[in-house]
């Protein structure tokens, strides 16, 4: 199947590279037959349109097999794809599992899978790389300016807000209410002199925390929830959260107990930009696709064939969400 067409675009990509015609034709006949033939040029003219996906992973697989090698870090994301695949699709059974993949997946056995998410793998560490390198002076200083402290010492407070899986729309609401209220009930006993320590380990729902008085030690706000890395950015040393802070799992009340020196800003360019590249990732869910045409125009690649040309472009605009007009 797939190996097939690979070893074909190969066979096809391979005589049209050395023959380098302007007119872009394949001379040759493939097959005679008593009065008729299929010539080399006319194949070709069948398959290049309808599988231009499988000539743009073998244009990838040359960009970035050689500069990305295979990694423990690879072969961990490939096999945890195969065995979600796995799991969903054949109860974990190899066999089964063998047996679906040319109709499922269209390859005809789990080492040209792996093929496929190894490829994806390095897609995304060339566009997360790219990314980076793309990155200006201005958007690094400003994140290190806005976004960058030293390490936090805090404390909390969790109100969880959640309830059972089969609770009504009407009953979330009231579980969120009624958390916020809670919340707001703890930070005026805080107002009145409470201990934090006290009242975290009377009311919090953090099991983790709330036998140490809700103490979460050093941390990297980053590392937080917006919400949650705001508020603690934002408090003086020794002072809580005036309004209950929402995050994913409910209402936290939290108290800043320390805070180091802000790093210096080469001790933390790197993570800088590997979180903006990550940022732009997430906001476009196209950045990818986008990314990828941009590294392939980098390499400077040189059609031999315009019509191949045009369905490439075609291809790859679809999957970036590019327009005609664009």
């Amino acid at each position: 199947m797939k190996k097939k067409i690979f070893m074909t675009l190969a066979l096809v990509a391979a005589i049209t590279s050395l023959t380098a015609c302007k007119s872009s034709k394949v001379d040759g006949s493939l097959v005679n037959m008593k009065g008729a033939k299929v010539t080399a040029q006319k194949y070709y003219d069948e398959i290049k349109e309808d599988h231009i996906a499988e000539l743009v992973d073998m244009i990838d697989h040359q960009l970035f097999d050689e500069k990305y090698k295979t990694t423990d870090a690879e072969n961990k994301y490939v096999d945890e794809k195969i065995n979600e695949l796995k799991e969903q699709y054949a109860n974990g059974d190899d066999k089964q599992f063998e047996q679906i993949l040319p109709t499922y997946f269209g390859v005809d056995n789990v080492k040209e899978l792996r093929t496929q998410y190894a490829l994806e793998y390095k897609r995304e560490q060339a566009v997360q790389d790219y990314l980076e390198d793309k990155l200006t002076d201005g958007e690094i200083n400003s994140y290190y300016k806005n976004y960058i402290s030293g390490d936090v010492k805090a404390s909390h407070i969790l109100i969880s807000s959640k309830v059972n899986d089969k609770a009504s729309d009407t009953e979330k609401k009231k579980a969120e209410k009624d958390a916020k209220k809670k919340a707001e009930d703890i930070i005026k006993q805080l107002d009145k002199g409470a201990d934090f320590a006290t009242l975290a380990k009377k009311y919090s729902d953090d099991t983790a925390t709330k036998s140490k008085g809700g103490d979460l030690g050093y941390f990297d706000v980053n590392d937080m929830e917006e919400t949650f890395a705001n508020a603690c950015r934002d408090l003086k040393k020794n002072e809580y959260t005036k309004e209950p802070i929402k995050t994913s799992y409910g209402y936290h009340i939290i108290i800043k107990k320390d805070e180091k020196e802000k790093p210096k800003l080469d001790d933390v360019k790197d993570k800088i930009k590997s979180t903006l590249a990550k940022q732009k990732l997430e906001k476009d869910d196209k950045m990818v696709y986008k990314t990828l045409i941009d590294l392939r125009k980098d390499k400077k690649i040189k059609w031999n064939d315009t019509k191949m040309k045009k369905a490439y472009e075609k291809y790859v605009n679809r999957l970036a969400g590019i327009s005609e007009e664009d």
